[in-house]
């Protein structure tokens, strides 16, 4: 049986020196040090992967960022999002109160053609009108955090509320300066209530996403 040791011998060389040159010579680890690897979001290792599992523990974000840029979105990128999200909102709900009102107005009609006519002027004419109002209120609200941010280069609760009392006071400046003031203390209460509700997990001590 010598000549039968030296081959398998031999093979074992030869599979040690593929094995070297193709990557082959995994380390050995111990069921304990397996056993102590985290496995969230894959299946169990197989022992016979060539791979250290400890170089597998993701403990850093899995999202890759410009160097500089932030983690959350800032003023300008959710500008698009809050006027088209307010234009919408607008117009559905300008559209409701425009059903309510044809049909409040057309209750003593028949359901014939003229009364379907009437009520779909109304539901359009509202739903434009609500979205439009929405819309110039959401962009001037954009415009004044984007100029706001630039000009102090820090994003905080300041610009929130800052941009808010400006775009109630704009909004509102057609009506005099009781209306600027009114319209500056309704924008002063609403972005103070919204800085107020992105800071609540902050003042209770839980984590939280910010928004602006």
């Amino acid at each position: 049986y010598p000549s039968m040791d030296n081959n398998s011998q031999g093979s074992g060389g030869v599979k040690a020196g593929l094995g070297s040159l193709f990557g082959g010579g995994a380390p050995q680890y111990s069921n304990t040090e397996l056993a102590g690897v985290p496995l969230t979001g894959m299946s169990p290792l197989s022992p016979y992967l060539n791979v250290d599992p400890r170089y597998l523990v993701q403990d850093t974000d899995e999202f890759i960022l410009p160097t500089g840029a932030n983690k959350t979105r800032g003023r300008f990128e959710l500008a698009f999002f809050t006027i088209g999200g307010s234009c919408m909102t607008g117009a559905t709900f300008g559209a409701l109160n425009g059903l309510r009102m044809g049909l409040k107005e057309t209750r003593d009609m028949a359901w014939s053609k003229p009364r379907n006519v009437q009520i779909l002027n109304m539901v359009t004419r509202q739903g434009a009108s609500w979205a439009n109002t929405l819309g110039s209120i959401a962009l001037l609200y954009s415009a004044f955090g984007v100029v706001i941010e630039k000009a102090r280069g820090a994003e905080d609760d300041i610009n929130t509320v800052a941009a808010g009392t400006l775009t109630g006071m704009l909004f509102k400046s057609g009506g005099g300066l009781k209306g600027v003031a009114r319209g500056g203390l309704v924008g002063l209460a609403l972005s103070g209530a919204y800085a107020l509700y992105n800071n609540w997990d902050h003042l209770t001590g839980s984590p939280s996403s910010r928004l602006y």
